[in-house]
């Protein structure tokens, strides 16, 4: 399956999830940064899945916004429009970090289902509580430390697959569903450091969610 990776934001560098992806060697990822210039809604229609790692900044080198009207060629309704024709949609990390401090999304919370509001400093993160669905088939909880994310304002048709726990952070959902005209979209909270990305059942957890947007279970 071949996978299209938007990546490369201030806080979260492009590197780290090249990295965090090297290991599995089922897919083929072709990775873009800069997706103001890059992206059209027919390099999109070339792939099964998005894997979106990236938060609302143009690259990793500087905080202009990725979304700008009359500017960016592919907005947040570019992306559902892709999703509703049976596309699949994975954000992970960074990839729901929009929505904070008022700022300006475009309809990107509303496109994945939540609003992101916070973070503690990084801590230890229990990952657990998961419920049967094909994303979490043969994920044992687990234990990573990471920026254990707080979201909000989540859409009523989210399904849950599994909660995230933290001293400081509290319960949160770590991770959900949609299912959006004919595609798929999954978020994943976890990933912000790449021992995350290399933890065996977090690379299973996310094996399975670009499968399941992928329609291929």
């Amino acid at each position: 399956m071949n996978i299209l990776v938007l990546a490369g934001s201030m806080w979260h560098p492009s590197e780290m999830i090249r990295r965090g992806l090297a290991d599995i060697s089922d897919y083929h990822f072709d990775f873009v940064e800069d997706a103001k210039d890059i992206l059209t809604s027919e390099m999109l229609a070339c792939y099964p899945v998005i894997l979106c790692c990236k938060s609302n900044n143009l690259t990793g080198s500087t905080d202009a916004p990725w979304f700008e009207e009359n500017v960016t060629e592919v907005m947040p309704k570019e992306i559902r429009a892709f999703v509703e024709k049976g596309g699949g949609f994975l954000a992970v990390h960074a990839g729901c970090c929009f929505g904070f401090s008022g700022e300006e999304n475009y309809g990107y919370c509303e496109l994945i289902g939540s609003r992101f509001v916070t973070h503690p400093p990084r801590c230890d993160v229990r990952v657990e509580n998961f419920r049967a669905h094909p994303i979490t088939d043969r994920v044992a909880p687990f234990s990573v430390r990471d920026e254990h994310y707080q979201l909000t304002n989540f859409a009523p048709d989210v399904t849950p697959l599994f909660d995230t726990v933290s001293e400081t952070g509290g319960r949160q959902l770590g991770g959900y569903t949609r299912q959006l005209g004919k595609g798929r979209l999954c978020v994943l909270t976890p990933g912000h450091i790449l021992s995350v990305w290399q933890n065996a059942e977090y690379q299973k957890l996310l094996k399975n969610a670009m499968e399941w947007c992928g329609g291929i279970r």
